[in-house]
């Protein structure tokens, strides 16, 4: 079972999507995907292993997502991954310097391909970044365009899709 779920800053995806596996009766690994570059992330950071349940196991993965969800997603397993759109800045910002549309295509490509041998309940927090202004930057352009694509492909494969405006979800598919 895919889950998707989807909101803005602040809106409360990560927390539903905690609620969601605490919810069942599986043991939960978290795939975070942040990076603690300076004082404000890393406080970030700490608030959510604060926030989190202390029986989960955690994997750091800002870049080998695909992989990790290879190996922890399996049946009689719930992961979560916290979060896509990490995930893919962290992809772009580490790859050659081409507009970001090939990088963000390669890394739709591994995850999707990842997700199809997953099993178990994986549920998968991303940012809808295409309800605010327009970015000013070549590089902004390419991440929105790629963080949109990649909610689009990931929705179709998921059984379930939510959307989290004001700590309320919306039921989207499933």
């Amino acid at each position: 079972m895919i889950d998707l779920v989807l909101g803005g800053a602040r809106s409360g995806k990560s927390r539903h999507a905690a609620q969601r596996a605490a919810a069942g009766a599986l043991p939960v690994t978290l795939i975070a995907t942040a990076e603690g570059f300076d004082d404000e992330m890393r406080a970030r950071i700490a608030r959510h292993r604060a926030e989190r349940d202390p029986r989960w196991k955690t994997i750091e993965a800002p870049l080998d997502l695909p992989r990790q969800l290879i190996v922890h997603a399996r049946p009689g397993a719930c992961v979560i991954v916290d979060c896509l759109t990490l995930w893919l800045t962290n992809r772009l910002l580490a790859a050659p310097d081409d507009g970001g549309d090939a990088a963000g295509e390669a890394a739709a490509a591994e995850l999707l391909a990842a997700l199809t041998r997953c099993g178990g309940h994986v549920i998968l927090v991303s940012n809808e970044v295409g309800l605010g202004l327009v970015p000013d930057t070549l590089l902004g352009r390419a991440f929105r365009d790629a963080q949109g694509r990649l909610n689009q492909a990931v929705a179709a494969i998921a059984q379930r899709v939510v959307f989290v405006a004001a700590g309320l979800p919306l039921v989207l598919k499933g």
